[in-house]
C-alpha cells in the first residue's frame, strides 16, 4: 500500500509540474483573484465600520426628544459592523447611561452568558436598542421617543445587513414587527423584518429580554430562551452546543 506521505508527494509534484508547464500563470491568477476578493471584502467592512461610527456620532449629538437633554451618555450600540447576528433590546438602563455602552449591567451580563452559550463572543455580534437614551427611572419608551430614535436603528440594520435579528423583549419585537402581539405569542418562531423597499427581508427571532429572566428566573423561562437561540444557531448554520 502506498503511504499517505508518498501520495501527498506525488500530488505536490504533479501540481508543481502543472505550474511549470503553465509558466506559473494559472496559480498566480487564482491567487490574484483570491487576493482581490479579500481586498474587496476588507474595503466593504471598513466602509461599513465608518458609516456605523458616523451614526454613533449623530446619536451622541441628537436632541430630537427630551431624553437627549436628560441622559448622561447616549448609547448608540456596539459590536461587529458586519455581524451575521444583531441583538436589539428596549432601551439603555442606568449602567448603560453611565458608560455609554449597551447591555453592561446585570441584564448585560446575562446576555453575555447567552452569547457565550451559543459559542460566540460579544465581538462577533452587534448589540443595540430601540432607544439610544435612557428613559427616566427605566420607564417604558414613549411613542414619540421611538419615532425619533428608530431611524438610527433602521440605518444601522441596513448597513450591517445581518442574517438574523434577535429582538429581546416585547418592546423591541413589537416595534420591529409593527405588531401589538405579546412576546409569548411572538417568540419561538421566525418572523420577517423589512429593512427597506427592494431589500430582502431579514429573519427575526423574538425572545424574552434578559432583564425579564433576572426578574422571573425559572428553569422553564431559561429553557424557552435557549430553545429560541438554538433555532437561531441552526438557521445560521452554526454548531448547537449541547
Amino acid at each position: 500500500m502506498v503511504k499517505s506521505q508518498d501520495i501527498y508527494k506525488v500530488v505536490r509534484q504533479h501540481l508543481e509540474m502543472e505550474e511549470f508547464l503553465s509558466g506559473g500563470f494559472a496559480p498566480k491568477e487564482k491567487t490574484q483573484e483570491k487576493d482581490s476578493k479579500e481586498a474587496n471584502r476588507q474595503n466593504e467592512m471598513s466602509e461599513s465600520a465608518k458609516e456605523i461610527s458616523k451614526i454613533a456620532e449623530e446619536v451622541r449629538e441628537c436632541r430630537k426628544c427630551e431624553l437627549g437633554s436628560q441622559r448622561k451618555n447616549a448609547v448608540p450600540g456596539e459590536g461587529n459592523p458586519n455581524a451575521r447576528l444583531v441583538f436589539v433590546g428596549e432601551a439603555p438602563g442606568g449602567d448603560e447611561d453611565a458608560q455609554g455602552r449597551p447591555f453592561v449591567g446585570r441584564a448585560g451580563k446575562k446576555l453575555d452568558e447567552v452569547i457565550s452559550a451559543c459559542g460566540l463572543k460579544r465581538s462577533d455580534v452587534f448589540i443595540c436598542n430601540i432607544l439610544k437614551c435612557r428613559p427616566p427611572e427605566n420607564r417604558d419608551p414613549r411613542p414619540e421617543e421611538i419615532v425619533s430614535c428608530l431611524p438610527y436603528l433602521q440605518r444601522q440594520i441596513e448597513l450591517i445587513n445581518p442574517e438574523i435579528i434577535v429582538a429581546l423583549g416585547a418592546h423591541a419585537a413589537r416595534t420591529l414587527l409593527n405588531t401589538n402581539k405579546s412576546i409569548g405569542q411572538l417568540r419561538g418562531q421566525f418572523h420577517e423584518y423589512y429593512a427597506g423597499i427592494g431589500r430582502a427581508p431579514i429573519k427575526l427571532m423574538a425572545t424574552y429580554h434578559t432583564a425579564y429572566l433576572l426578574r422571573n428566573y425559572t428553569p422553564e423561562n431559561r429553557r424557552r430562551v435557549w430553545e429560541d437561540m438554538k433555532k437561531v444557531l441552526v438557521e445560521l448554520g452554526l454548531p448547537v452546543p449541547q
